[in-house]
């Protein structure tokens, strides 16, 4: 996704679930967004997000430009990297990889897989929200703040 207006970087790893999970609604055509999410939980993107590694590539490519923002020349304030790394750890301890995702016996979510979902759910929400704000519209494919 492409933006008009300079993301906040805590806003960049709701943009990449956001992206991930709208690829999956668009590849199933009649999918609901809570369905697309669950789906988005059984991939390795998924699994990259919840151990921290998507994070740590991430951070891999700011240590290596000294925390130089790319786009805008300015250097990443200590603030917003602490900050980041707090995300980071609120992100594995809310994506707990769990072994599988429903208890058979009903089929539905298992509480830590519920915990997951809403997180995963909340980080579009927060996406959509913030594409409102800075009149992105165009870019919202998965309607959760309507």
């Amino acid at each position: 996704m492409f933006s008009k207006t300079k993301k906040p970087y805590v806003i960049y790893i709701a943009e990449i679930i956001y992206s991930y999970v709208s690829i999956i609604k668009n590849k199933y055509s009649n999918i609901e967004t809570k369905d697309a999410i669950n789906k988005f939980m059984e991939t390795e993107e998924f699994k990259k997000l919840s151990n921290g590694t998507l994070h740590d590539e991430w951070f891999t490519e700011l240590k290596k430009n000294n925390y130089f923002d790319q786009e805008t020349g300015n250097r990443i304030p200590d603030e917003t990297i602490k900050l980041l790394d707090i995300q980071k750890d609120m992100t594995i301890k809310q994506l707990i990889k769990i072994p599988a995702l429903y208890e058979a016996k009903d089929n539905t979510l298992i509480e830590a897989s519920m915990r997951a979902h809403q997180y995963l759910w909340r980080m579009c929400e927060s996406y959509e929200l913030w594409c409102k704000e800075t009149d992105q519209s165009e870019q919202l494919l998965l309607n959760i703040t309507d």
